[in-house]
């Protein structure tokens, strides 16, 4: 047997064992969720689904959820139009300087995420934009176009380019040669860049939480400042509910794309 596979086993048995060592903690907020307990216990003393009826029939709750989602939704068709032009551009070299223009678009991804939400903060304050939802779902944009573009990249580069030319060359013009040939071809890194897109958008936390007026909430903040407030199983609850519906939806995106091939 090679030295390689003699290795296999023990990078197997390691790749397992991070896996699951990652994994602990979301299943101790699962169990806790079903406890029937006021407070969380782990294991769980009897189950029970009553934590989840209390946050579905939370105004609180269900505000935050709403909120969450409009704007995970809205910044995520943003960044989906604004990450995908300016891939094309940067691709196709139709614009001076690419190579900067894709670090200056990576840029949220380096930069702590509290260090941009102060700055961010700084700005709104001399802007007027605190506080304002229009200035939330900027915010969000800016976090989110970067998924959008990394992804976008990675796809376009797989494109033939001379499969755009041929449409030309066959009458279409520009735009429709990019809507019928390249759009279809990069759709998969576009369904990965928008997922994780709208997943960083509604679970973001360091952003939001400087940027939020005194009547708005997201769900993550929700929970965040539970938490500092006391830890019941509410709140392991609502926490479950964002786990599931996460990993669901990224299961059935893998499954329609394969899109962790463009990422």
């Amino acid at each position: 047997m090679s030295i390689e596979g003699k290795k296999a086993p023990f990078l197997a048995a390691t790749a397992i064992a991070v896996v699951v060592f990652l994994q602990i903690p979301v299943l101790v907020v699962m169990l806790a969720a079903f406890s029937k307990t006021a407070y969380l216990t782990i294991p769980p003393k009897g189950l029970t689904f009553h934590w989840f009826e209390v946050v579905l029939r939370n105004p609180e709750y269900l505000s935050a959820a709403w909120t969450s989602l409009w704007l995970a939704a809205a910044s995520t068709v943003a960044a989906l139009v604004l990450g995908l032009i300016a891939a094309y551009a940067i691709h196709r070299r139709m614009v001076p300087g690419a190579g900067a223009l894709t670090s200056l678009f990576m840029a949220p991804l380096i930069l702590p995420s509290v260090v941009l939400g102060v700055a961010l903060l700084q700005y709104y304050t001399m802007t007027g934009l605190r506080g304002n939802s229009l200035g939330l779902w900027l915010a969000h944009v800016v976090i989110t176009v970067p998924y959008v573009v990394r992804a976008s990249l990675g796809s376009l580069s797989a494109v033939d380019e001379s499969l755009e030319d041929a449409a030309r060359v066959l009458g279409a013009d520009g735009f429709t040669s990019f809507r019928l040939v390249t759009l279809p071809l990069v759709q998969p890194g576009l369904v990965a860049g928008g997922l994780f897109a709208f997943i960083t958008s509604l679970d973001n936390v360091p952003v939001s939480v400087f940027l939020l007026s005194a009547s708005q909430t997201t769900l993550p903040v929700k929970i965040f400042t539970s938490v500092e407030q006391g830890v019941d199983p509410s709140v392991a609850a609502v926490s479950t509910l964002l786990i599931v519906t996460t990993g669901v939806v990224l299961l059935l995106a893998e499954r329609w794309t394969g899109f962790h091939k463009h990422v």
